[in-house]
C-alpha cells in the first residue's frame, strides 16, 4: 500500500497463509498484510515467483516465507500449512486467491479445461481451508477467498470461472456459517476489472477497454491497490462481526451492467 490509511501494525501478531501470493491480487494482498504487520506465507506452484516476492516483503523490513503446494494436491496443502505452522508458529488468516483462466466460447470449452479451472478455483480453495481448519480454530482465525462479478450477470467466455467463482461464493457463507461457532470469520473479496493485472491485459483486449470503462459508474478501472486495502480492513478487528459477506470492489461496475443498454 502506497498510501497510508490503517493504523501502523493493525495486522500485527497474524500470520497468514497466501495462496496466490507471489504476483497479482493476491501478492499485493500479502505484501499489504506484510506492511500492516502480519507475517506472511507466499503459496504458489512455482518458487521462482514466490521467493522473488517473499524476498522483496522481507527486504522492506517484513516477514515473509516462500512455500511451493499445488492447491489441487491436498497433501502438498497439508506440507505446506506445516512448513508455515513450523516457521511462524501458526496460521490465523488465510486468503484463497490460486485461480485459473482463460477465454473460450463454451461449445469449445473442454471437459478438461473446465475441470482444470474448477479444480484449481474451487477444490483448491476448500482443500486449503480444510487444511488450516485446525489452526483457524485454535487461533480464532478467519477466511477471505477471492472470487469475481463473473457470474452475476452472465459473462460471454466465462463459464468455467464463473461455476467455479459461484462455488467459491457458496462456499465462503457455508463455511462462515458451519465455522462461525469456532469464531472463525470466513468472507470474500469479488473485484472488478483491475487494470494492473496479468489478467486485464490477457484477457480484455485493447479495443474493449474504453467500452468497459464507460460502465463503471466511478469512471475508472481499479486497481490491485483498492483490493489491498479492502482485504486489510476486512482481515482486521475493524470487521470483527463481519460474516459470510462477499465484498465487492468493483467501482458499480455489476450493478451498472442491469440496465438497459440505450
Amino acid at each position: 500500500m502506497s498510501e497510508r490509511i490503517f493504523n501502523e501494525g493493525i495486522l500485527s501478531g497474524r500470520v497468514a497463509f497466501v495462496t496466490g501470493g507471489g504476483t497479482g491480487i493476491t501478492g499485493g494482498v500479502a505484501r499489504a498484510f506484510a506492511e500492516s504487520g502480519a507475517s506472511v506465507a507466499l503459496v504458489s506452484r512455482k518458487m521462482d515467483h514466490l521467493q522473488p516476492a517473499a524476498d522483496a516483503i522481507n527486504e522492506a523490513g517484513g516477514k515473509a516465507l516462500a512455500v511451493t503446494a499445488d492447491v489441487r494436491q491436498p497433501e502438498e496443502v497439508e506440507k505446506a500449512v506445516a512448513q508455515t505452522i513450523e516457521h511462524f508458529g501458526k496460521i490465523d488468516i488465510v486468503v484463497n486467491g490460486a485461480a485459473g483462466n482463460f477465454l473460450c466460447n463454451a461449445e469449445q470449452l473442454s471437459p478438461n479445461g473446465f475441470g482444470t479451472v474448477v479444480d484449481i478455483d474451487l477444490k483448491g480453495t476448500f482443500n486449503v481451508c480444510r487444511a488450516t481448519f485446525a489452526q483457524l480454530k485454535e487461533h480464532r482465525g478467519q477466511i477471505l477467498n477471492i472470487s469475481a462479478t463473473l457470474h452475476y450477470l452472465g459473462t460471454p467466455m466465462q463459464l468455467h470461472v464463473s461455476a467455479a467463482k459461484a462455488g467459491v461464493d457458496a462456499l465462503t457463507r457455508n463455511l462462515a456459517v458451519e465455522w462461525g461457532r469456532y469464531g472463525i470469520r470466513v468472507n470474500g473479496i469479488a473485484p472488478g476489472p483491475i487494470e494492473d493485472t496479468e489478467g486485464m491485459k490477457r484477457l480484455v483486449p485493447e479495443m474493449f477497454r474504453a467500452h468497459l470503462r464507460k460502465n463503471i459508474p466511478l469512471g475508472r478501472f481499479g486497481r490491485i491497490a483498492d483490493i489491498e486495502k479492502a482485504a486489510v480492513f476486512i482481515c482486521s478487528d475493524a470487521a470483527s462481526f463481519i460474516n459470510g459477506h462477499v465484498l465487492v470492489v468493483d467501482g458499480g461496475q455489476w450493478l451498472a451492467g442491469n440496465r438497459i443498454a440505450g
